[in-house]
């Protein structure tokens, strides 16, 4: 089971130490849809997930897989949605808690103005996922061999 994905530059990453031992053979079904989502092919992860976090933080990472690929909800929104209206800063904070971006898509949360805000990858990352997720054929990367380091 997945329990973290992280960037490279992400904001709450554990430290390195807790990854353990590299594995290059593991993570073979995570390798394929993530390549699959980045060559336009896929808009659902299918992956079992061990998630460890809050109450809280479980019920709105749940919440970010029921936002639908290409679509944006705000923060305000997504605490609606989950029954706490009034709860968008706790919602943004839980946000940025997620373990596994882009699997649990939380780059699809927007401020309620419609401006971007934080994501633990930055801005640009987010920005761009977003605009690739609104068109596909314009592939953010290239897998002709299907593999991902």
């Amino acid at each position: 089971m997945l329990s973290g994905l992280y960037m490279h530059e992400q904001r709450h990453r554990p430290p390195q130490e807790r990854f353990g031992e590299e594995d290059p053979a593991g993570f073979g079904a995570v390798k394929e849809q993530l390549a699959e989502y980045f060559t336009g092919e896929r808009t659902a992860f299918d992956l079992p997930l061990r998630l460890h976090g809050t109450p809280f933080q479980r019920v709105v990472w749940e919440a970010l897989r029921e936002i639908p690929y290409g679509e944006t909800t705000s923060y305000g929104e997504l605490a609606e949605r989950i029954g706490r209206p009034g709860a968008a800063r706790a919602v943004g904070l839980a946000n940025g808690k997620n373990p596994v971006g882009i699997i649990v898509p939380c780059h699809r949360v927007i401020g309620s103005s419609g401006a971007l805000t934080g994501y633990g990858g930055g801005i640009a990352v987010k920005r761009s996922l977003l605009a690739f997720e609104r068109a596909p054929e314009l592939t953010l990367f290239s897998a002709p061999d299907r593999t991902l380091t």
